[in-house]
């Protein structure tokens, strides 16, 4: 891997990890593009890129990082509980389940799913509109449709934000509350995969990875940004529609 290379695995990484659009699915064929192989190095290197998103979380909800937010960090947990617990136990299923076509499939789905709940759905006053007032009822189910992520290509974003919006939140505080679920949704991930790829990160990878995680860091922090700010004025219906197309994209090439 090239300097170039992990820049633009790094812009990829930053832009996707929060949308409702599975980064994962975009690494893959971005790496593909690029001519990488999917071996132990590359996995590092998403470990890394991975970390620096999830710290431009911290960055931007800093202030929810506080002894003084227990009470919305106990509920975080209750909604990270069911994919940690369904993960471990069916990890070795999950990753058989991986191929072009069943990620397409589930690109397509998603798209459907998203244009469906946006024809139904209408932001209402009593809509949940501060993170902070999540009930633990509302934090389990929401945690429960995270568990739809772990059908490879679903995007654990999109399948957070979708349960958001189905248990009473309005489109942005559905947004936030899969941004600070991310957060041990991620760490989680990222430890254990650092703790079986570990030997890669050596001196002399230190350039490529470090160019990863500085545009990684940059992208994410301002894809929130702007993120939160489409959702002001708004819908998902766009990305329904993309996830659509490039799910239709994705099988052909599979078909090719």
């Amino acid at each position: 891997m090239d300097i170039l290379q992990s820049a633009i695995l790094g812009i990829i990484e930053g832009f996707t990890e929060f949308l409702p659009i599975s980064s994962t699915a975009h690494m893959i064929v971005a790496s593909q593009a690029l001519g990488l192989a999917q071996n132990t190095y590359t996995k590092a290197f998403e470990i890394i890129i991975q970390l620096a998103a999830i710290l431009a979380v911290v960055l931007v909800y800093r202030e929810k990082f506080s002894p003084k937010k227990i009470e919305l960090w106990k509920r975080i947990i209750v909604a990270y509980l069911p994919i940690a617990i369904i993960g471990f136990i069916f990890r070795h299923q999950i990753k058989d389940l991986f191929s072009t076509n069943i990620v397409a499939i589930m690109f397509i789905i998603g798209g459907i799913v998203f244009l469906i709940v946006e024809k139904f759905y209408q932001e209402k006053k009593h809509h949940v509109q501060n993170v902070e007032t999540l009930t633990y009822k509302q934090s389990l189910l929401i945690g429960l449709a995270q568990i739809f992520a772990l059908i490879p290509g679903t995007s654990r974003a999109g399948a957070t934000i979708i349960g958001g919006m189905l248990v009473g939140l309005n489109r942005k505080i559905s947004a936030e509350f899969s941004f600070l679920l991310a957060f041990p949704v991620m760490i989680t991930v990222s430890g254990y995969e650092f703790l079986k790829h570990y030997r890669e990160f050596s001196n002399e990878n230190i350039l490529t990875l470090s160019i990863g995680f500085v545009v990684s860091f940059i992208v994410a922090y301002l894809t929130i940004k702007l993120f939160l700010s489409f959702l002001e004025r708004f819908t998902f219906v766009s990305f329904g529609i993309y996830r659509i197309i490039f799910g239709i994209i994705l099988l052909y090439i599979g078909a090719a």
